[in-house]
């Protein structure tokens, strides 16, 4: 085990005053329907500050069961949730008759409707002094279908609802209220609890049974009961002579409960041998096995397809072993869910890396899928990378997943502050990355050693992180002294291998760091047979090139930090080749579909592309392009098109490069350029040529409010009809400039876009307003307001004009299957900007156009819309039009079809074209289907 200095020990010894417990003794009788529980309790109180107290904070949690705005109800939005926001008044939750006394005083009576409930006191409570307060309240249970906790059909769980001190009280007593994060209310107490239950009703915790429904215990987390009609599982096992049970909170299949007492054992003894000691009781209630499962080894379902990625038994082992992992280690020592999540959870993950390789380093991330899944005999996911990727790889990819958008946040933000997508890539994947390379650098006993020595001497203590980052600085050698300053910052680190040479009996290999953190780093030298040598390097604080020398091998290839090992910015720059034509570069790779990126090619993927427009016919081309899966800054796409209907060719292409600060105002900064070449009618072609810059503002990451600013220049050639080339435009240039904002939070949906839009012979400006409001569950009504202007139009046709029911597409930015049509089923085809009307009214306005479009869910798939609006055209009187009508969802947001019914033009379903006044929308663009699935995670 690691020695540590004399000084620094007695310096632990002696730094600051261990807190006292809290105890706290309840009292609880449910009643027979289950909904309501009288509780008389008692709290034994401590003044754990440094500052005598003049009121005591309590925390009475289940009143963030409201429909008010509540932290709680904020958070279920944002998460895309909206059962407590539509919640009857019965489903909720609250405290009721709420009476308190303290020590000898008199009972008084308090409102409970507040998470934080403040109680003056007559005399102060000195720093160390305790009082005795004796509660007396009824609580009404809410609906467990919010956050799982309260009533359910058969069972009802308890968490988080009694009224406790707060653990983590600071001197300010700020008020702290309930996320659904399983945030620490009142951990380290001492409880003693007793239930008064209806007949044929068991109670079950973790803490311990001492006699029939009676419990108790000092736990390093919050208590939690479940209250059922029925005994659910147990599993006991002996590890090393110490009885362990584990109890689980639902009922267990025959086949899992015959696995677990396979490999429950096996998990224990793992995690024993990594941090030394074990709790005696495990409770696993139904929520932390869903929080805290191994995700990614779920069978695949889709309709009558059914594809199973891992064993019945390999899903058991890493989804118990995950969960298992988890409750011990938040029972060693006790974290502040809000800031020491990082901690927690990242050796959490630490434990399941080790685990994995150990007993899965050959397995696969997809598992079984790329053998399983096979198409006319053929097994396709074998040529993707992803069916290549080790399954202890997952965790690096997360975090390169999300920092390629730039929508990481630092490893120290507090937990309620992470996005959802956050709270696993860096709270949990990053960190735990960090520490299993920490650990391979300093060795792998060396480092269990120390948190075995960690947990052993803070056991039950609140942790504090810089101590732990100071021990594991000492114990590593000083390999970690950068982790300190690592977790309080976005990071955007790069190791970047330049180039090598051969140098007597070695390798020289030169390396730059892109940072002054002293970050060691691992090379690898691999040969053809597979065979690997590994040396370590520790680093300064310059950022300069510096040579390192390793002895020389038959290699064919030099790498630093394979398989993700560490979390940088940039992978692709960490491999070198030593022979052959690629020496000292990076071989290229041609591949067909998208994948995920491979770091050691210049990978540029080729695929076949059809596309389809009126006059073009169907486009047969090729894409060129270095986009994977994941963004990258530098973006190239070129697109040649052979045209079935003209047999010319067409196509299009463009560069854009994104500049990504980690802090800064802005989110982004993009620019790039296009082109394109198509046929807008028969014969006839147009050429565009565009520039473009725009920044998309920095967001909260648990916001769906962003903010953007473009601007653009466009220059359009169009080939001309000959009877027409004194009317039409051939050439003409187009600028834009233009500012979005959009809130996609549920219940309450908003956008905005300003524009302002100039040529030679125009300037107008437009206003867009979106209002979309969820008055009933899944009932939705939305609002869309346009108000156009032309500050100067000396146009001498009305391409350029507002459109009304249809837009011209001068700069040819919609996606129209037909650009030109006046007739037919391309002339019908919608899209809802400008005027937005879905009736064919009027033609276009040159002056000035102000409309508003609602449309209202009313049943399964059918909605009704109306539109209305007043125009203005030169030298004519302003124009009221309306229409209205039903709007089928075939697949909403993507593909809908409008059906008119009353116009300005009369009831249009006795017209006898009426089969040509139906409209449809439809929207073909991935980014906006990728976007609207992933709302809610970041």
């Amino acid at each position: 085990m690691k020695r540590y200095s004399t000084a620094f020990f007695f310096l632990l010894v002696f730094v600051g005053v261990s807190a006292q417990q809290d105890t706290i003794t309840i009292s609880a009788k449910v009643a027979e329907n289950s909904k309501l529980v009288s509780v008389n309790q008692e709290i034994i109180y401590f003044n754990n500050t440094a500052l005598p107290l003049k009121k005591i904070k309590l925390l009475n949690w289940v009143s963030a069961y409201q429909k008010r705005n509540t932290p709680l109800l904020k958070r279920t939005l944002q998460n895309r949730e909206s059962e407590l926001y539509f919640a009857n008044p019965e489903e909720l939750g609250n405290t009721t008759e709420l009476q308190i006394k303290i020590n000898s005083s008199d009972w008084e009576y308090l409102s409970g409707n507040d998470e934080n409930i403040y109680y003056p006191l007559y005399q102060e409570l000195k720093p160390g002094e305790s009082i005795k307060i004796f509660l007396k309240y009824n609580l009404h249970l809410p609906d467990e279908k919010f956050t799982t906790y309260g009533i359910g059909e058969k069972q009802f769980s308890l968490k988080y609802f009694f009224i406790v001190p707060d653990a983590f009280e600071d001197e300010n007593q700020s008020p702290k209220y309930y996320r659904n994060i399983e945030e620490n209310q009142s951990p380290g107490n001492y409880w003693k609890i007793n239930f008064e239950l209806p007949t044929y009703y068991f109670a079950d915790s973790n803490l311990e049974r001492t006699q029939g429904n009676s419990f108790e215990g000092k736990l390093n987390k919050d208590p939690e009961f479940l209250i059922s009609k029925k005994i659910n599982d147990r599993i006991t096992t002996q590890i090393d002579g110490q009885k362990i049970e584990i109890d689980f909170g639902y009922s267990l299949t025959a086949t899992e409960k015959q696995n677990l007492e396979f490999y429950l054992p096996l998990q224990l003894h793992f995690i024993k041998n990594k941090i030394g000691n074990l709790p005696n009781k495990i409770f696993i209630s139904e929520k932390f096995r869903k929080d805290e499962d191994f995700t990614g080894i779920d069978d695949l379902k889709f309709w009558k397809f059914h594809y199973k990625l891992f064993k019945d038994s390999e899903q058991t082992d890493l989804n118990y072993f995950s969960i298992l992992s988890k409750a011990i280690v938040q029972r060693t020592v006790i974290f502040n869910k809000s800031n020491d999540h990082w901690l927690m959870n990242g050796l959490k993950t630490y434990l399941e890396i080790q685990y994995l390789d150990r007993y899965y380093k050959d397995r696969k991330l997809l598992g079984d899928l790329p053998d399983e899944f096979k198409f006319f005999g053929l097994k396709p996911l074998k040529i993707f990378q992803l069916s290549k990727l080790q399954l202890n790889e997952r965790y690096g990819l997360a975090y390169q997943y999300i920092v390629a958008q730039n929508l990481d946040q630092k490893i120290s933000e507090p937990f309620e502050d992470l996005s959802n997508f956050n709270a696993s890539a860096i709270s949990h994947f990053e960190m735990g990355s960090l520490f299993s390379f920490i650990a391979e650098k300093m060795g792998q006993e060396n480092f269990d050693d120390f948190l075995m020595h960690y947990f052993t001497q803070y056991s039950g203590k609140s942790v504090d992180q810089k101590v732990f980052l100071d021990e594991l600085s000492l114990a590593s050698g000083y390999s970690s002294d950068f982790l300190e300053h690592f977790i309080e910052q976005k990071n955007r680190v790069n190791i970047k291998l330049k180039r090598y040479r051969k140098l007597g009996d070695d390798f020289q290999v030169k390396v730059i760091k892109n940072t002054t953190q002293t970050i060691p780093f691992k090379i690898e030298t691999e040969e053809k047979s597979g065979g690997k040598q590994t040396f370590w390097f520790d680093t300064d604080d310059s950022k300069k090139v510096v040579d390192y020398n390793i002895p020389q091998s038959n290699a064919e290839k030099i790498v630093i930090n394979d398989n993700y090992i560490f979390p940088e910015i940039n992978f692709r720059d960490n491999y070198l080749y030593t022979k052959g034509f690629f020496a000292n570069t990076k071989k290229i790779k041609l591949k067909v579909f998208k994948d995920i990126p491979n770091p050691e090619y210049n990978e540029i993927y080729v695929n076949p592309r059809l596309n389809f427009n009126a006059y073009d016919k169907v486009l047969f081309g090729i894409n060129f392009k270095n986009a994977s899966l994941f963004d990258r800054k530098l973006q190239y796409s070129f697109t040649p098109y052979f045209s079935s209907g003209t047999g010319q060719l067409a196509g299009s292409g463009g560069v854009a490069y994104s500049f990504q600060p980690a802090n800064s105002f802005y989110r982004s900064l993009d620019f790039g350029v296009s082109a394109s070449h198509f046929h807008y009618d028969y014969d006839l072609t147009y050429r565009k040529i565009g520039t473009f810059v725009g920044i998309n503002f920095a967001k909260d990451p648990r916001s769906d409010i962003g903010r953007s600013i473009g601007f653009s220049y466009n220059y359009l050639e169009k080939d001309l009809d000959p009877t027409k080339i004194t009317t039409e435009y051939g050439k003409y240039n187009l600028w834009n400039l233009g500012y979005g904002y959009s809130d996609r939070t549920l219940i309450h949906e908003r956008s905005m876009n300003a524009n302002f839009q100039w040529m030679e012979d125009f300037q107008k400006i437009s206003t867009e307003l979106s209002y979309r409001w969820e008055f009933a569950e899944d009932k939705k009504i939305s609002m869309r307001f346009f108000g156009g202007y032309f500050i100067t139009n000396n146009t001498k046709n009305s391409l350029f004009n507002y459109g009304i029911s249809r837009v011209s597409n001068y700069a040819f930015s919609y996606g129209l299957l037909g650009q030109s049509a006046t007739s037919g089923l391309f002339a019908q085809q919608l899209i809802v900007a400008e005027g937005g009307f879905k009736s064919y009214l009027g033609t276009t306005a040159n002056q000035w156009i102000t409309a508003v479009n609602v449309d209202s869910h009313v049943w399964r798939w059918f909605n009704v819309y109306a539109d209305a609006g007043v125009y203005k055209n030169k030298n004519k009187n302003a124009e009221f039009i309306w229409d209205s009508g039903v709007k089928v969802k075939v697949i909403p947001d993507f593909l809908e079809v409008y059906f008119p019914i009353q116009s300005s033009l009369g009831f249009e379903p006795s017209f006898k074209d009426y089969g040509q006044r139906i409209r449809f929308t439809l929207v073909l663009n991935f980014n906006a289907i990728t976007g609207y699935f992933r709302r809610g995670w970041f």
